[in-house]
């Protein structure tokens, strides 16, 4: 069986999501899983360090039975940069602000604002419904530059424009939720990441 089949099917046994697999130089092999997307949750549960170190045992076990080589073993949550690649990922997290990076550059087609090289944003998630119903993305942002902590803003300056940028998820190289940190109530405006099982 190949890799991703052995981890897709142990963390959807143990009820859980697998969100992603990676490889790294030195022998790691890193799974993050999450708790699947419940709607009607009026606060979304968060994936504990037993759901860690239940999917971690039983991937040390299958791993070594299929003979699948690594050195060191990592199960842990998403955390706060949580990368989304399916249509239910943007779903979940519309009205969040995201990171996009895409496969080639936009051009100009953010009203004229964006420059034609630029790949990265950062914007606020919005989900798009054309006339047909098909559903679509956008992310909304200003280019104002931050207020920093004390500063006196004029009331007389005029806000920065709002810009939208619309897309698809097959013009995506990656998107991740921004791992914006509130230092003042020290939470995450995303998910929190919980502690890794490691093998």
């Amino acid at each position: 069986m190949a890799l991703q089949d052995i981890v897709e099917q142990i963390v959807t046994g143990f009820g859980l999501e697998l969100v992603d697999i990676e490889r790294s130089a030195g022998g790691l092999l890193r799974v993050t899983i999450d708790l699947p997307w419940n709607p009607q949750a009026a606060v979304p549960e968060l994936v504990t360090v037993e759901d860690c170190e239940k999917v971690t045992r039983q991937l040390q076990f299958s791993l070594e039975v299929e003979a699948i080589e690594y050195r060191r073993l990592e199960v842990s949550s998403p955390g706060i940069d949580r990368p989304l690649r399916t249509q239910q990922d943007f779903e979940r997290f519309t009205g969040q602000v995201i990171d996009v990076t895409l496969k080639a550059p936009m051009g100009e087609q953010a009203a004229g604002q964006v420059r034609a090289n630029r790949k990265k944003f950062r914007g606020t998630l919005e989900k798009l419904v054309d006339a047909q119903g098909l559903a679509g993305w956008q992310i909304v942002w200003s280019d104002a530059p931050q207020v920093k902590p004390g500063q006196r803003v004029s009331k007389k300056r005029a806000p920065a424009p709002l810009q939208a940028l619309g897309f698809t998820l097959d013009e995506l190289r990656e998107a991740r939720l921004a791992p914006l940190v509130n230092f003042k109530g020290r939470q995450a405006t995303a998910p929190q990441e919980q502690p890794a099982a490691q093998g």
